[in-house]
């Protein structure tokens, strides 16, 4: 089960959280800061796996952002390698090549994502037509819901 994912900027700006297990905000701050200087200061040669108190960091940088999930410590980390890679794909089929601006000024869509493709720390669909499906489904619920409001009312 993954524990936390995490996106942040070269520079260490915090992009996106979403945490799966209960912690005080305190806590999830201190752990992001620490994180963040752990995966900073590696070599780019360096395996993207870390073990980290009772368990496993795993990050992938792609572009000008990092993504990095902890995982449990029997967990694969081949696995959640290829979840990271899956979300970025789903980002890029969404945005079109997505940026970190993308992730910045869109960041409800890029959460949207995320809870269709991982629900509570496990992964829900891998399916590349089923997730793009559910998200457009939903764009145009709320363009409707939008067209609707907008209208007068007599």
């Amino acid at each position: 089960m993954m524990r936390f994912m995490l996106l942040f900027s070269r520079q260490g700006k915090l992009r996106l959280q979403k945490w799966y297990t209960t912690m005080l905000e305190k806590e999830k701050k201190k752990i992001t800061r620490e994180l963040v200087q752990i995966v900073l200061t590696r070599q780019p040669r360096m395996c993207s796996f870390v073990e980290w108190r009772d368990s496993k960091i795993i990050y992938k940088r792609f572009a000008s952002l990092y993504f990095c999930c902890a995982i449990e410590e029997q967990d694969n980390e081949l696995l959640t390698l290829e979840i990271i890679h899956r979300y970025v794909e789903l980002l890029d089929r969404y945005f079109g090549n997505v940026c970190e601006l993308d992730i910045i000024f869109n960041f409800e869509k890029a959460y949207f994502i995320l809870d269709e493709f991982l629900i509570g720390g496990e992964l829900q669909d891998t399916s590349k037509q089923s997730i793009p499906k559910a998200i457009e489904e939903a764009d145009m619920l709320q363009e409707t819901m939008e067209e609707y409001m907008a209208k007068p009312t007599f």
